[in-house]
């Protein structure tokens, strides 16, 4: 009996392990990705006038969602805050409110999470449309942009 114990509780570290190189890893690596896709679609206008995109997709793999959750909370806001703060040290201007939208995904390149940015003039968290939808498009004026018609 006592080997079978043993052999229980090396289960259960080797588990309780695993899930906290999760928890750890996939928060870093998330806000990382944040960051890159902020960095990457910068817009200099000028010299002290540097524009990023202000509505942020974060899918989630079910499982990192969930183990988030249980762990962390407000993911999406914990998200937002820390690009924020990214973009505050960068000298970022966000080209409306900020919000970070996380969802729950199945079919993910990588297994575990997909990050994307549009630029949204009035947004909210909860107004976000599926990601990989492209209907919006760069008025002529260029400030900001609109849906498209039909749309």
């Amino acid at each position: 009996m006592s080997t079978l114990t043993a052999w229980e509780r090396a289960l259960e570290r080797f588990g309780e392990t695993l899930l906290a190189q999760i928890r750890h890893k996939d928060p870093v690596e998330i806000v990382d990705a944040l960051q890159q896709e902020c960095d990457g679609n910068v817009v200099v206008c000028s010299e002290s006038r540097v524009v990023v995109p202000n509505a942020y997709d974060v899918e989630l793999a079910e499982f990192v969602h969930d183990e988030l959750e249980r762990h962390g909370g407000r993911v999406d806001q914990v998200l937002t805050d820390s690009l924020a703060r990214h973009g505050e040290r960068r000298g970022y201007e966000w080209a409306g409110p900020l919000a970070v939208h996380v969802t729950k995904a199945r079919h993910l390149p990588n297994g575990r999470y997909r990050v994307t940015s549009r630029v949204m003039r009035h947004v909210r968290a909860d107004a976000f449309r599926p990601a990989g939808r492209t209907d919006v498009s760069v008025p002529p004026s260029g400030r900001g942009l609109a849906p498209e018609p039909g749309t």
